[in-house]
Protein backbone atom coordinates (compact mmCIF):
# COMPACT_ATOMS: atom_id res chain seq x y z
CA UNK A 1 0.00 0.00 0.00
CA UNK A 2 2.95 2.11 0.30
CA UNK A 3 3.01 2.77 -3.41
CA UNK A 4 -0.56 4.45 -3.01
CA UNK A 5 -0.14 6.08 0.70
CA UNK A 6 2.25 7.22 2.53
CA UNK A 7 0.53 6.71 5.82
CA UNK A 8 -2.35 4.65 6.60
CA UNK A 9 -4.02 5.39 10.24
CA UNK A 10 -7.55 5.08 9.36
CA UNK A 11 -10.18 2.92 7.06
CA UNK A 12 -14.03 2.17 6.44
CA UNK A 13 -14.68 -1.59 5.56
CA UNK A 14 -17.64 -1.40 3.51
CA UNK A 15 -17.98 -4.72 2.43
CA UNK A 16 -16.60 -8.30 3.53
CA UNK A 17 -13.62 -9.34 5.52
CA UNK A 18 -10.06 -8.13 5.24
CA UNK A 19 -6.22 -8.78 7.22
CA UNK A 20 -4.63 -5.66 7.52
CA UNK A 21 -0.53 -6.26 8.12
CA UNK A 22 1.68 -3.28 9.94
CA UNK A 23 4.45 -4.41 7.02
CA UNK A 24 4.49 -4.80 3.78
CA UNK A 25 4.11 -8.17 1.53
CA UNK A 26 1.55 -9.68 3.97
CA UNK A 27 4.21 -9.35 6.97
CA UNK A 28 4.52 -7.99 10.19
CA UNK A 29 1.14 -8.12 13.07
CA UNK A 30 -2.02 -8.93 11.87
CA UNK A 31 -5.29 -7.78 12.51
CA UNK A 32 -8.86 -8.74 11.51
CA UNK A 33 -11.35 -6.36 9.94
CA UNK A 34 -14.76 -6.48 9.13
CA UNK A 35 -17.59 -3.95 7.81
CA UNK A 36 -17.06 -0.99 10.25
CA UNK A 37 -15.41 2.16 10.52
CA UNK A 38 -11.96 2.26 11.89
CA UNK A 39 -11.23 5.97 12.56
CA UNK A 40 -7.97 5.09 14.94
CA UNK A 41 -7.53 1.82 14.80
CA UNK A 42 -4.37 1.88 15.25
CA UNK A 43 -4.14 3.05 19.33
CA UNK A 44 -7.36 0.52 20.01
CA UNK A 45 -5.24 -2.62 18.19
CA UNK A 46 -1.93 -1.46 19.48
CA UNK A 47 -0.71 -1.28 16.05
CA UNK A 48 3.00 0.08 15.84
CA UNK A 49 2.94 2.20 12.59
CA UNK A 50 0.44 2.23 9.98
CA UNK A 51 -0.95 -0.18 7.64
CA UNK A 52 1.08 -1.26 5.20
CA UNK A 53 -0.58 -4.24 3.01
CA UNK A 54 -4.05 -5.81 3.53
CA UNK A 55 -5.44 -9.02 2.04
CA UNK A 56 -9.40 -9.48 1.15
CA UNK A 57 -10.33 -13.24 3.19
CA UNK A 58 -12.78 -14.57 0.79
CA UNK A 59 -16.34 -15.41 1.52
CA UNK A 60 -16.95 -19.16 2.32
CA UNK A 61 -20.48 -21.13 3.31
CA UNK A 62 -19.34 -24.51 3.46
CA UNK A 63 -17.90 -26.74 5.95
CA UNK A 64 -14.74 -26.09 8.32
CA UNK A 65 -12.00 -28.64 9.09
CA UNK A 66 -8.86 -28.26 10.59
CA UNK A 67 -5.71 -30.74 11.89
CA UNK A 68 -3.73 -29.19 14.65
CA UNK A 69 -0.69 -30.87 15.92
CA UNK A 70 1.32 -30.71 18.85
CA UNK A 71 4.98 -30.47 16.82
CA UNK A 72 6.19 -29.47 14.29
CA UNK A 73 6.06 -31.32 11.01
CA UNK A 74 2.37 -32.81 11.60
CA UNK A 75 4.12 -34.78 14.88
CA UNK A 76 2.84 -35.33 17.68
CA UNK A 77 -0.63 -35.48 19.31
CA UNK A 78 -3.09 -34.54 16.30
CA UNK A 79 -6.64 -33.16 17.01
CA UNK A 80 -9.46 -32.45 14.18
CA UNK A 81 -11.53 -29.50 14.29
CA UNK A 82 -14.68 -28.26 13.38
CA UNK A 83 -15.91 -25.07 15.42
CA UNK A 84 -14.46 -22.58 17.48
CA UNK A 85 -12.07 -23.28 20.07
CA UNK A 86 -11.82 -20.75 22.70
CA UNK A 87 -8.92 -22.61 24.57
CA UNK A 88 -6.75 -25.54 23.24
CA UNK A 89 -5.47 -26.38 26.90
CA UNK A 90 -8.75 -27.32 28.33
CA UNK A 91 -10.25 -28.75 25.40
CA UNK A 92 -8.03 -31.11 24.38
CA UNK A 93 -4.80 -31.00 27.24
CA UNK A 94 -2.85 -29.71 24.56
CA UNK A 95 -0.10 -27.13 25.76
CA UNK A 96 1.30 -26.20 22.42
CA UNK A 97 0.23 -26.17 18.87
CA UNK A 98 3.11 -25.97 16.40
CA UNK A 99 1.58 -26.95 12.98
CA UNK A 100 -1.73 -27.67 11.46
CA UNK A 101 -3.28 -28.50 8.10
CA UNK A 102 -6.59 -26.32 7.30
CA UNK A 103 -8.46 -28.75 5.24
CA UNK A 104 -11.89 -26.22 4.93
CA UNK A 105 -12.81 -22.67 5.61
CA UNK A 106 -10.78 -19.81 6.61
CA UNK A 107 -9.93 -19.54 10.49
CA UNK A 108 -8.06 -17.22 12.57
CA UNK A 109 -5.70 -18.49 15.68
CA UNK A 110 -4.95 -16.47 18.63
CA UNK A 111 -2.24 -16.57 20.59
CA UNK A 112 -3.56 -16.52 24.10
CA UNK A 113 -7.03 -18.22 24.95
CA UNK A 114 -10.31 -17.14 24.29
CA UNK A 115 -9.27 -15.00 21.36
CA UNK A 116 -6.77 -12.95 22.79
CA UNK A 117 -3.13 -11.47 22.02
CA UNK A 118 -1.69 -11.72 18.32
CA UNK A 119 -3.61 -13.47 15.17
CA UNK A 120 -2.62 -15.20 12.39
CA UNK A 121 -4.77 -15.68 9.12
CA UNK A 122 -5.35 -19.53 8.12
CA UNK A 123 -6.55 -20.46 4.44
CA UNK A 124 -6.79 -24.00 3.54
CA UNK A 125 -3.42 -25.60 3.37
CA UNK A 126 -0.34 -27.00 4.89
CA UNK A 127 1.38 -25.14 7.63
CA UNK A 128 4.22 -27.57 9.04
CA UNK A 129 6.05 -25.25 11.34
CA UNK A 130 4.93 -22.08 13.63
CA UNK A 131 8.76 -21.26 14.08
CA UNK A 132 8.69 -19.23 10.51
CA UNK A 133 5.68 -17.06 11.52
CA UNK A 134 7.14 -15.14 14.35
CA UNK A 135 7.72 -18.13 16.30
CA UNK A 136 3.93 -17.71 17.49
CA UNK A 137 1.87 -20.68 19.97
CA UNK A 138 -1.64 -20.51 19.68
CA UNK A 139 -3.62 -21.65 22.22
CA UNK A 140 -7.73 -20.59 20.55
CA UNK A 141 -9.08 -20.52 17.11
CA UNK A 142 -12.15 -19.35 15.33
CA UNK A 143 -13.90 -20.04 11.87
CA UNK A 144 -14.26 -16.89 9.75
CA UNK A 145 -18.12 -17.20 9.12
CA UNK A 146 -20.26 -15.21 6.81
CA UNK A 147 -22.11 -13.87 9.74
CA UNK A 148 -19.17 -11.43 9.68
CA UNK A 149 -19.68 -10.33 6.39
Amino acid sequence: MSSYLSRCHSCRVERGCFMVYDRTNYMGNQYFMRRGEYADYMSMMGMSDCIRSCRMIPMYRGSYRMRIYERENFGGQMYEMMDDCDNIMDRYRMSNCMSCHVMDGHWLMYEQPHYRGRMMYMRPGEYRSFMNMGNMRFMSMRRIMDSYY
